[in-house]
């Protein structure tokens, strides 16, 4: 059986990032530590919660699947994290201008087929677009993360994805910059890491004009 909605839950691909990014390799809304694998998923309670936060379902669909996720083993939470992880490795596929690793291919191709169908509809005012829920809730939930990525590599609009470029960050962003340059996620805290490290290279090697530690 299927359910028609003339109202959207898509996602941009902020959000998609958004997601993207709940597994950090340094705290972002500090950078007060480096180094470290922070996880933001860390129960499936949290994912559920992101997924309803971020509209990216109806609330109630999605809590009606708490109950049998919560009681189930941990698979569903597997899924969500290598969902997350297959467009991590396509957005720094596409960031380093490399193949993609198949495997990740495979796993967005297969959530994308649950997203929900877009049909018209026949309103008081004319025609409308609304869409059928076809799949799991949660699984549309992943699709809508998935699409707004894909349809941004569809278009050829990839030419502002980053990743930050300190090695111990690695956030995912868009480079929002006049000149299409930016390489930190942050310049205040990255970039400025970076550039200290340079100084103190440059003193290290004796060069004039440097800042010794």
């Amino acid at each position: 059986m299927t359910t028609t909605h003339a109202h959207d839950h898509g996602a941009d691909l902020e959000l998609s990032l958004d997601f993207v990014n709940t597994l950090e390799h340094c705290d972002t809304r500090s950078h007060a530590e480096f180094g470290h694998t922070h996880e933001a998923l860390t129960s499936p309670d949290v994912a559920l919660a992101f997924f309803q936060t971020h509209g990216v379902g109806h609330r109630d669909a999605i809590e009606g699947c708490a109950d049998r996720i919560r009681g189930g083993p941990d698979a569903w939470l597997e899924k969500v994290r290598r969902v997350r992880a297959a467009l991590r490795e396509v957005w720094d596929a596409e960031t380093e201008q490399r193949a993609v690793d198949p495997a990740a291919v495979e796993t967005v191709n297969e959530v994308l087929r649950h997203r929900p169908a877009i049909q018209l509809t026949q309103g008081r005012d004319g025609l409308g677009v609304g869409h059928r829920h076809l799949s799991d809730p949660t699984d549309e939930a992943l699709a809508r993360l998935a699409e707004p990525l894909v349809q941004a590599i569809a278009r050829g609009q990839t030419d502002r994805f980053r990743v930050c470029a300190n090695d111990e960050c690695r956030y995912a962003f868009i480079d929002e910059s006049r000149t299409g340059r930016r390489r930190w996620c942050d310049m205040a805290t990255c970039g400025n890491r970076a550039k200290v490290a340079r100084h103190r290279a440059r003193a290290r090697a004796g060069e004039p004009g440097a800042v010794p530690n």
